[in-house]
């Protein structure tokens, strides 16, 4: 039987931390999906098209690795596509208390036994999010260490694009 693993989050923009995960998760599992999560109350940095390349282009050199999105609850995904278990990162206590919540709630909503598999962060990327990402970039400072160098193309490039607007 496959082991078919599901790596959710906005990756608004995907980070070092989140290509981490993604590379570390994909050596444990079969395949792993990593899914874009549509947020219908939220206006990402990049569209949902955009973040789904993004992630496409720097998971190209994982073999195991899927691209997809979906909206909704996580557990109706996750039932749909028979996923046996669902990968979080972790950065700090704070991620575990409230990741732990939320796998606790969806242990009861998986039909199948899925299981929430817990990766740390790796030291170097306990600092970084998304959101740090777009608030340095946004003001001018560099994101060199903070995600990987087409990231940076395209953040660049939508800066670029926004300034002329």
């Amino acid at each position: 039987m496959e082991r078919k693993a599901l790596y959710a989050g906005s990756f608004d923009p995907v980070t070092n931390g989140h290509l981490s995960i993604i590379e570390r998760a994909a050596r444990l599992f079969d395949s792993l999906t990593v899914s874009v999560v549509v947020n219908p109350n939220k206006q990402g940095f990049f569209t949902l098209q955009e973040r789904m390349e993004i992630v496409r282009e720097v998971t190209s050199h994982i073999p195991n690795v899927t691209v997809d999105s979906f909206s909704g609850l996580l557990a109706d995904y996750v039932n749909d596509n028979g996923f046996c278990a669902v990968v979080r990162g972790l950065r700090t206590a704070a991620d575990f208390a409230s990741e732990l919540q939320m796998a606790q709630v969806n242990a009861g909503l998986y039909r199948n036994g899925t299981e929430t598999v817990f990766l740390m962060t790796e030291p170097e990327y306990s600092y970084i999010s998304s959101s740090v990402v777009k608030e340095v970039a946004s003001l001018g400072g560099s994101v060199d260490a903070l995600v990987p160098g087409y990231v940076i193309e395209r953040i660049d490039h939508k800066l670029r694009e926004e300034k002329k607007q």
